[in-house]
């Protein structure tokens, strides 16, 4: 089943369908792991992260279960999460790479993957308790599952076009809240709310995406630029973080220089880049847009 909540349907049992879909490819890839462990987890988290984003629109109005699950969810993600942070910061290396201005710049992002990799493979051999992480992750989902079952939500169109216009509306707040604060500060938290706030976005235009297809796709086309965008800067700041922390990992002089460089540069210009791009998805008062969220829903869900 797609990731989408469908209008035509009762509204209750499509978001226990969305939400246990996305549970269940979590649970089949863990159990799979078709492309190794690492990838698997990779592939869970992002299931994660979409029932959360689900739960966030749908369960205003069920304020302690949402804080339950999202916590159990949240909580299940971090616990996986060592090796494959530790593969995510290679994978940072290979994409400065793509924007290194010089030789320097190149022979810098060298050293730094070659021990980013050892570092990665040496927590990997000291994770020895991973499949029991991986087992602890699939029992957290099936009672997710159960717990979403038992949950109850409206199957009344004009009940269910309230709830997507409040959480709606609280997403866009959030967004725009977020990149107000990315103006007034430069701090790498800030930036990471607003990334934050545009994954949700861009999920909630997945979601909604029946209701009006062709104004939802160029949308949605738009904030996955985003998150993308935001994406990479949030891996540079964990990047640069580490390097803060562990000063001795690439070693000292011009190496080190060419590479904090190389991050502080291609850091500002996708903040750049970033602020022009949330300042027109952003852009509708909250307010006005989920009102024409409720009115879409409510005509798509009973025409």
């Amino acid at each position: 089943m797609p990731y989408r909540i469908r209008p035509d349907r009762p509204f209750g049992e499509e978001v226990v369908s969305v939400g246990c879909e996305q549970l269940r490819r979590a649970i089949a890839v863990l159990e799979d792991q078709p492309q190794g462990v690492h990838e698997a987890i990779h592939q869970a988290r992002k299931k994660f992260k979409r029932v959360r984003a689900l739960y966030r629109l749908v369960a205003l109005d069920q304020k302690e279960w949402r804080a339950a699950e999202n916590a159990r969810l949240r909580d299940t993600a971090r616990a996986l999460s060592v090796v494959r942070d530790a593969t995510a910061l290679i994978e940072t290396v290979g994409y400065l790479d793509n924007h290194a201005l010089n030789d320097d710049e190149r022979n810098a992002l060298s050293q730094a993957r070659s021990t980013l990799t050892a570092r990665r493979d040496a927590l990997a051999l000291a994770e020895a308790d991973l499949p029991q992480k991986v087992d602890a992750a699939i029992t957290a989902c099936r009672q997710a599952m159960i717990s979403l079952e038992d949950a109850s939500f409206p199957n009344s169109p004009r009940k269910a076009a309230k709830l997507l216009k409040r959480g709606w509306k609280k997403g866009l707040s959030r967004g725009q809240a977020a990149l107000e604060a990315c103006r007034q500060c430069a701090h790498e938290e800030v930036f990471h709310d607003l990334r934050k706030a545009a994954q949700t976005y861009w999920m909630n235009l997945s979601l909604l995406r029946e209701i009006w297809p062709s104004a939802m796709r160029a949308q949605r086309a738009e904030a996955k630029r985003l998150v993308d965008t935001l994406g990479h800067e949030h891996d540079l700041s964990l990047l640069a973080e580490l390097l803060d922390r562990e000063s001795g990992l690439v070693g000292g002089g011009e190496a080190f220089s060419h590479l904090l460089g190389a991050i502080i540069r291609q850091q500002q210009d996708l903040r750049r880049t970033a602020l022009e791009l949330a300042q027109d998805i952003f852009a509708e008062p909250p307010a006005r847009e989920s009102a024409i969220i409720e009115t879409l829903w409510l005509s798509a869900a009973t025409e």
